[in-house]
C-alpha cells in the first residue's frame, strides 16, 4: 500500500478551542477530499500551550476533542493523529491520539520528554512508554515535539521495525536549523519515514516556525512547508523502507521485526 498522507500546518489560538476546532475540521475535510488516508495535526491543536489552564481543558480520551476527532475520522474515512491535553489517572498529559476510520481512538502516546522552556514539567505529567500502532500500511510510532531531541525513543521504534514515525509539534524560532537537522537525522539513522507537523503564527512572545516536513528513510525531505498555513499532501511508498534497510543494513542488537 502507498498511503496518501497530509499534514495540517496551522496557527493555533491559545485557549480558544472553538476556533481551533473549526479550523482543524476544515483541514480534515480538505484532506479527505484529496484522498488522504492519514492527516497529521500539530501538538496541542485544540488549545495551544495554555498550560496554566491545562486541568480545565483536559478531557479523558473518550470525551471532549478526543471524541470529536474520532467522529471526524469516521465521517471522513480518515486516520487523524495529533496531540491533546488528556486527563489521566495521575494528572494531565500531553497525549498523541490516533483516531481511526472506525471512529475509535486506537492508540495514545503520552509525551515522555516534557519541555522545560514551555513549563510542561510544572503543569503536566510525563509519559513512560513508547507507543507503536498497526496502520493498514505498516507499523507506526508516535512522538511529540521535544521528544525528537532524544534518539533513544526513535531507536526503540526502529528496533520494533517501525515503517513510519509521526511527530506533532509546536517548535518555535529561532531553532529552525535544529528542527530540520534532528528530523532528518532521526529518519536517516532509523531508516523510516518521519512526518512532522509544526504550527505557525505567534503566541505571546513566541513565534512558531512551521516548516512541517515529510522525510524519506534516506533523510530526504519529500515536502517541506514554509511559514504560512498549508495542507501538505503526498503519497509515500513504504517499499522505500525495506529498500533502505536492504541497501544499508544495520545490525541492531535486539531487533524484532513486526510482520
Amino acid at each position: 500500500m502507498k498511503p496518501t498522507v497530509s499534514i495540517a500546518q496551522i496557527p493555533i489560538t491559545v485557549g480558544v478551542p472553538e476556533e481551533n476546532i473549526d479550523r482543524v475540521r476544515e483541514y480534515a475535510v480538505e484532506a479527505a477530499r484529496r484522498g488522504s488516508h492519514l492527516l497529521l495535526l500539530p501538538e496541542l491543536w485544540a488549545t495551544g500551550y495554555d498550560l496554566p489552564h491545562a486541568a480545565q481543558w483536559a478531557s479523558p480520551p473518550d470525551e471532549g476533542p478526543f471524541a470529536l476527532v474520532a467522529q471526524w475520522a469516521r465521517e471522513l474515512n480518515l486516520w487523524i493523529v495529533g496531540s491533546l491535553l488528556e486527563r489521566g489517572p495521575e494528572g494531565v498529559y500531553n497525549t498523541a491520539h490516533v483516531a481511526s476510520p472506525a471512529g475509535e481512538i486506537v492508540a495514545l502516546y503520552r509525551k515522555i520528554h516534557l519541555f522545560p522552556l514551555m513549563e510542561e514539567p510544572r503543569y503536566l505529567k510525563a509519559g513512560t512508554q513508547p507507543v507503536l500502532w498497526r496502520a493498514p500500511w505498516g507499523w507506526v510510532g508516535l512522538a511529540i515535539c521535544y521528544d525528537v531531541r532524544f534518539p533513544e525513543l526513535f531507536r526503540a521504534y526502529r528496533r520494533a521495525a517501525a515503517h513510519m514515525v509521526l511527530l506533532p509539534a509546536e517548535w518555535p524560532h529561532p531553532r529552525l536549523h535544529h528542527w530540520r537537522t534532528l528530523i532528518q537525522a532521526r529518519a536517516i539513522e532509523n531508516q523510516y519515514f518521519l512526518l512532522a507537523a509544526n504550527r505557525v503564527g505567534q503566541s505571546g512572545e513566541t513565534r512558531f516556525l512551521g516548516h512541517s516536513m515529510i522525510v524519506s528513510p534516506w533523510g530526504e525531505p519529500l515536502l517541506e512547508a514554509g511559514e504560512q498555513p498549508v495542507l501538505l499532501t503526498t503519497q509515500v511508498d513504504l517499499a522505500e523502507v525495506a529498500e533502505a534497510r536492504r541497501r544499508l543494513p544495520m545490525d541492531l542488537e535486539g531487533d524484532h521485526a513486526q510482520e
